[in-house]
């Protein structure tokens, strides 16, 4: 049960919840913490917070506080590679990665959660790659008091699930880039993929086993590809020659060399043309020209699910189709946008 006190008569009662002070471009945050006690130089400050009256809780058996309730479901929530911050602030709990990894959220499972009303929780979009320590999502009882049949049904609703967050560690790996092209491979024009590639590459964790250039030929891309295998690369990707022209083979070189599962086309602008293939568990990707040109890209969607065991084939890239549009901004903002959410 909540009763309310004149905030004048409270000195000496114990705050049953945080009070939030906010100052306009300066601070958002807790003024007072749930537990504190009211001391006679409180008064004036919470009067200036607007705190004419204060809650005096009187908690039944059947009810829990905001807090407490907090606790329980962010730890009903949390899957493998989830932190839950050490206590609530305002009634908030967050939820962090434990390590660098890709972000699984089960979408339907979270809707059923939300679904229940006086719980929520609000998490970043699934299949996001994220670094330790990154808040990942947030949740809260919204009353100051909840009964506890609620919690127990939201929290049955995350054990059915497993966990609704959860965290993939990346593999590190070692790869294969084979560049094709008569005109990088002849030096007519200055090869802009290899940097584009080691960086994206590096930047996630894994490391270049070598690079190699070939003509547009077949039977020379093939013979790259399984030597860089045999030099232990387990992920292969191949830049260009993923058009219509011609001379544009190395869909069907990557076929030579043994793939198979090749999946080429998706619904994705910039990565239309992106090729994904499986030579047994090796992946192979194929970038297309617009890797060049765009800071971001398809493969810069599929790289942390395929670092992290994830076999992508039609349904995967059909399914990236909604918010698969990148906006072509004047200053790329990526991940903080909506290409691939």
């Amino acid at each position: 049960m909540v009763k309310t006190l004149p905030v004048h008569d409270a000195v000496g009662t114990v705050l049953a919840h945080d009070i939030t002070e906010i100052i306009p471009g300066q601070f958002k945050g807790r003024a007072f913490k749930k537990g504190h006690i009211i001391t006679e130089s409180d008064i004036e400050h919470l009067k200036n917070l607007g705190k004419e009256h204060l809650y005096v809780l009187e908690i039944g058996g059947e009810d829990l506080h905001e807090n407490d309730a907090a606790v329980m479901l962010a730890s009903a929530l949390a899957g493998r590679g989830i932190m839950v911050s050490k206590e609530p602030k305002e009634g908030k709990l967050e939820l962090t990665a434990a390590y660098e990894g890709l972000l699984k959220v089960n979408v339907q499972a979270l809707y059923r959660f939300n679904l229940i009303g006086e719980v929520m929780c609000a998490t970043r979009h699934t299949n996001t790659y994220v670094k330790k320590g990154e808040i990942l999502a947030g949740t809260r009882a919204i009353p100051l008091v909840i009964h506890k049949k609620i919690i127990e049904k939201a929290v049955a609703v995350c054990k059915e699930a497993g966990g609704v967050l959860h965290l993939l560690p990346l593999r590190k790996a070692g790869v294969g880039v084979v560049i094709t092209g008569n005109e990088v491979y002849h030096g007519r024009i200055k090869d802009r993929f290899r940097p584009v590639i080691q960086k994206k590459v590096e930047e996630i964790g894994s490391s270049i086993v070598d690079v190699r250039y070939a003509p547009d030929e077949r039977k020379v891309i093939a013979g790259h590809i399984r030597d860089l295998i045999g030099k232990g690369a387990d992920l292969i990707v191949t830049t260009g020659g993923m058009s219509v022209d011609p001379d544009d083979v190395t869909r069907l070189a990557v076929a030579d060399a043994g793939a198979e599962e090749i999946t080429y086309g998706s619904s994705v602008l910039p990565g239309a043309m992106l090729m994904v293939a499986y030579m047994g568990d090796i992946p192979v990707i194929g970038v297309p020209a617009c890797g060049m040109f765009h800071d971001i890209t398809l493969f810069d969607l599929i790289l942390p699910r395929v670092l992290a065991g994830e076999r992508i084939g039609r349904e995967a890239l059909a399914a990236l189709g909604h918010g698969g549009l990148c906006l072509n901004c004047e200053t790329c903002r990526f991940p903080v946008c909506p290409f691939g959410q």
